[in-house]
């Protein structure tokens, strides 16, 4: 009954949208940190196409007050999933007047508190009817303009537009309003409100389109490094598309704790904080594929956007490729291809198991957008670059605003070439699994790509048929991830024989060179200990933090110094430097034992709510493995599955799971129940009873 509920649901929806036509909305919209709502005045504009008994707005339990059509209360029924209106309107222009109030359950999160709240949305999919009266029907399109009332020390982001802002009232609340405004119309679970005490630089771009960078205020000296190539991408993406860009502006700002890595909303992509990097954490991790990623959604997504689910790799596959184009033009066609070859890689294994096609919305997230932007690769490999744009370029110019689906693009790209995209959309987008033979044919195009898969074909041989190619490679000025192949096929060799091979990798300048060593090292001879150390000094938080955990396990007699060394290390933003130093200088007999109890309470307090859960889950593997009868940190646990990131809700539920197989922590867990919050008990009482 249930899906039968929701099948009518979607059908009258998508009636609705044909029958009447929502213009505008200006909404004025207070939200409040200490009660976790929001609330406000919305006013919507829109049309009556022809007759229709009842009119929906998708609202999920909100409460509703003082409603309007043309200046006149009317009757209404509020379901708690959506505003129906059954009178009041007529053929034609109308509007729509409310006072709403939500406490929303998701989509709309509160982090922190003072000084390091932030307020943040999150409307993926069809999610944004959460906190603001809307349509979960991406074919109603509407021009959003938001004004946000909050405390004037805070910086308010929205879609569009900054027109303006008002102190209100000007005698004595410090609160201000931010007037922002679209001018062109877009699906709902684009509109976003991002609230924090952020930084901002700014930047324009070839074609004069103003770019705002922001960032936390502590993290002010990070801008260039985080947004590297920003603008360079911005430009490319013009040119290579056709299309101007859209919206008129474009803004990007990260935020503690969000869901995933970036969201596209229009004219204002989110990002997670994990991506704020300093010089040493960009050479291991860089927001430019999803800075990349989240612009290209400006055209694919934004501009025009997929009809229904069964067509969403529109979006995705289109924004993952164009993300990879952006990188060829950044790092040449190698870097191109060894990207694809990883996604091939990874579609090839995930086939064996993940069996439904490209062209259906049940479809995984890697379908969607990695075998989107294989299938996109080979059709701009098999219709040439020129065609590519020439069709996608039309394509956008007849749907800007509009919704589309598979058939809309696959005729453009007829109209420009003889390309049989029947067979296409047979093998790449209807039929399950990976086309593995189709892909390395275009691999093996690229030299280095045919180099590399040369190679992989060597691990059977013995070490000294391929001793010297190895050397060769090694000396060579060949991209790094053939070196690292070599180093991965020296794991398993006994060390005298590689020994030169790996002084000679060590004398690279490339740090993912020198870190594929530091990953192949389990064991460490003396006489090879002086040259492991040196990647203590590495410019990378990845292999410092692989070299540390290896010199100190190996090494007993030299652990102080190494945790001498590294005593001032942090690390990325999930602090896993600073959390590996704690834990062994715990674990290290007589390492400062006066301080022993001052870095367990250190690393216990990584694990409470005041953190971000990268750090959180970080803190509490760790603890958990120096301590598991430790009640505090088993309520730390509890406490994390109540958390609004899924990811470690998830870590939090299998590790609990774990312990409780064993009758003494499943007697801690039911001895602390009645001292939880309600939250907290539900998520427990859950996991105890099954």
């Amino acid at each position: 009954m249930r899906f039968l509920f929701i099948f009518f649901y979607t059908i009258t929806f998508a009636q609705q949208s044909q029958k009447v036509d929502f213009k505008t909305v200006h909404a004025t919209l207070l939200p409040n940190s200490i009660e976790k709502s929001i609330s406000g005045e919305v006013n919507y504009e829109f049309e009556v196409l022809s007759s229709i008994d009842t009119i929906a707005i998708d609202a999920i339990r909100m409460d509703f007050s003082n409603i309007k059509i043309n200046g006149k209360s009317v009757n209404f029924k509020n379901t708690t999933k959506a505003l129906q209106l059954f009178e009041g309107f007529k053929k034609g222009k109308n509007t729509l007047t409310f006072y709403y109030k939500a406490n929303p359950k998701q989509t709309l999160y509160f982090i922190g508190e003072g000084e390091n709240l932030q307020i943040w949305t999150q409307g993926q999919g069809k999610y944004t009817s959460h906190w603001l009266p809307s349509f979960d029907d991406v074919n109603e399109k509407v021009v959003f303009n938001l004004s946000i009332e909050f405390d004037s020390s805070f910086e308010v982001l929205s879609n569009g537009k900054l027109d303006g802002t008002t102190i209100y009232p000007p005698q004595s609340n410090p609160n201000k309003i931010w007037h922002y405004q679209m001018k062109k119309p877009m699906s709902s679970y684009l509109v976003m409100m991002a609230i924090g005490k952020f930084t901002k630089q700014t930047a324009k771009t070839k074609s004069g389109t103003p770019l705002e960078l922001y960032l936390d205020q502590k993290d002010a000296n990070k801008f260039e490094t985080t947004y590297k190539y920003t603008t360079q991408i911005f430009d490319f993406f013009e040119q290579e598309i056709g299309v101007k860009y859209p919206w008129g502006i474009y803004r990007q700002v990260p935020v503690r704790d969000f869901l995933y890595s970036g969201m596209e909303n229009t004219t204002s992509t989110i990002f997670s904080q994990d991506f704020v990097v300093n010089e040493i954490g960009f050479n291991d991790k860089t927001y430019i594929n999803v800075n990349a990623h989240e612009l290209a959604h400006q055209w694919f997504g934004n501009l025009i956007t997929a009809e229904t689910g069964k067509h969403h790799w529109l979006q995705e596959g289109f924004a993952t490729y164009y993300a990879l184009l952006a990188e060829k033009e950044l790092f040449g066609d190698d870097y191109f291809q060894w990207e694809l070859y990883e996604m091939a890689e990874r579609l090839q294994q995930a086939s064996k198991t993940d069996t439904i096609p490209l062209l259906n919305e049940k479809a995984s997230s890697l379908t969607f957008y990695q075998k989107g932007a294989w299938a996109l690769h080979y059709l701009r490999e098999n219709i040439g670059p020129e065609n590519f744009q020439k069709a996608v370029k039309n394509y956008l110019k007849k749907y800007g605003f509009k919704n589309v689906n598979t058939t809309n693009f696959l005729k453009e790209v007829n109209a420009v070439s003889n390309f049989n995209t029947t067979t296409f959309q047979q093998n790449w987008l209807e039929k399950p699994g990976f086309e593995v033979n189709q892909a390395l044919d275009l691999l093996k195009k690229n030299s280095f790509m045919k180099l590399y898969l040369n190679l992989v074909q060597q691990q059977s041989k013995p070490f000294e048929e391929k001793k010297e190619l190895f050397e060769t490679i090694l000396k060579s000025d060949d991209f790094y991830p053939i070196k690292e192949e070599v180093i991965f096929q020296l794991a398993e060799i006994p060390f005298e024989e590689k020994e030169q091979l790996l002084n000679l990798s060590l004398a690279s300048k490339s740090i993912k060179v020198r870190q594929a060593v530091s990953r192949i090292m389990v064991e460490i001879p003396r006489n090879f200990q002086s040259e492991y150390e040196t990647l203590l000094n590495d410019d990378s938080y990845i292999t410092k933090e692989i070299a540390l955990g290896t010199l100190w396990r190996l090494f007993p007699e030299r652990q102080e110094h190494y945790l001498n060394l590294s005593k001032d290390w942090i690390g990325f933003n999930d602090k896993n430097l600073r959390i590996l130093w704690l834990t062994l200088a715990l674990l290290s007999e007589g390492y400062e034992v006066l301080n022993k109890v001052k870095f367990y309470d250190e690393l216990f307090d990584f694990s409470s709510s005041k953190y971000e859960s990268s750090i959180r889950q970080n803190a509490l593997t760790n603890l958990l493995y120096l301590n598991p009868n430790d009640q505090n940190i088993l309520r730390n646990l509890v406490n994390a599955t109540t958390h609004h990131k899924w990811q470690f809700t998830l870590f939090a539920r299998n590790q609990i799971r774990e312990l409780i197989k064993t009758e003494r922590h499943k007697k801690f867990f039911q001895e602390m129940l009645p001292t939880l919050s309600s939250a907290e008990q539900n998520q427990l009482n859950r996991l105890l009873e099954n």
